[in-house]
């Protein structure tokens, strides 16, 4: 694995190391093999909370571990202490072996699913009207996403991959359709013409993405959540959620008004994070 060493731009501004102080040392894992744009807001908002929170917690250095990883590997690395940090859709199994931060890092939009279809498929899914109907239509999703749980308990008929190969299987009729979170399919089609984003429909459930540290960690879990808090009452994470490349626009492009909207429940869904649905300020309104 290789190792990358990011700082902020503010500690090089603003901020001198008192004498034999050292940095918070954060460690997270990106890809050395599928470039996804997507992580950068991750990285920013984490950067947002570290600085936030570096008055009352002190200077911070991320290093972010290049490796491929999929998802149940990089949150067993954090839960054995190899990464310090992940972000990640939850579930009652995440949250029983990770610390989560309670706080839905992109408002719940991990759980507006849009799909990704075939062209030639384009009036079939228009013609869509009810969940029932969904839920015959294989559909695919990663091996080890809790969407795939989600979506299985549910009653659909679903087909697992690797997620790099998942446009290639839909491709290939493995699958006919293939979820994505409102603000992720956009980029993902360029460069499959066959492919389109479907325009007819979305699938809503409650699906928070958190940040999760290693379970020792109790210190670093506070800090972000500290940080994030603060964030939220000064407006900055309202400010980086509605003008950052990855989010911004997301939602009058996909269009949801003239979306037939099916809403299901998260089985997956802890009490903790049920409870936090409750504060409406951490949430997209439609």
């Amino acid at each position: 694995m290789r190792i990358l060493t990011f700082f902020s731009p503010y500690i090089l501004l603003f901020c001198a190391l008192p004498v034999n102080a050292e940095p918070q040392v954060i460690r997270y894992n990106i890809s050395d093999q599928f470039v996804d744009p997507k992580q950068s807001y991750y990285i920013d908002l984490l950067r947002l909370a570290l600085e936030k929170s570096r008055e009352p917690y002190g200077d911070y250095q991320l290093q972010a571990v290049v490796s491929e990883m999929a998802q149940a590997r990089t949150v067993q690395l954090v839960q054995k202490g190899e990464l310090d940090l992940v972000w990640t859709m939850t579930s009652i199994d995440r949250e029983r072996r990770l610390t989560p931060v309670y706080f839905p890092l992109l408002k719940g939009l991990m759980g507006y699913r849009i799909a990704i279809i075939r062209r030639q498929d384009k009036q079939r899914f228009a013609d869509i009207e009810s969940v029932e109907e969904l839920q015959v239509i294989p559909v695919g999703q990663g091996s080890d996403w809790p969407d795939s749980d989600i979506l299985q308990k549910q009653g659909f008929t679903l087909v697992r991959g690797a997620a790099r190969s998942l446009l290639s299987m839909l491709n290939m009729h493995r699958f006919d359709y293939f979820l994505r979170a409102l603000h992720e399919p956009w980029d993902e089609v360029i460069g499959h013409p066959s492919l389109m984003i479907d325009s007819s429909f979305v699938i809503i459930y409650p699906s928070p993405i958190y940040f999760f540290v290693n379970p020792d960690d109790k210190r670093l879990a506070e800090r972000v959540e500290y940080g994030l808090r603060n964030a939220l009452l000064d407006g900055s994470f309202e400010a980086l959620f509605n003008h950052h490349a990855i989010t911004s626009q997301v939602i009058e492009r996909a269009n949801l008004p003239l979306r037939r909207i099916f809403t299901l429940d998260n089985p997956l869904l802890s009490q903790e994070s049920k409870n936090l649905l409750s504060e409406k300020e951490l949430w997209f309104k439609q």
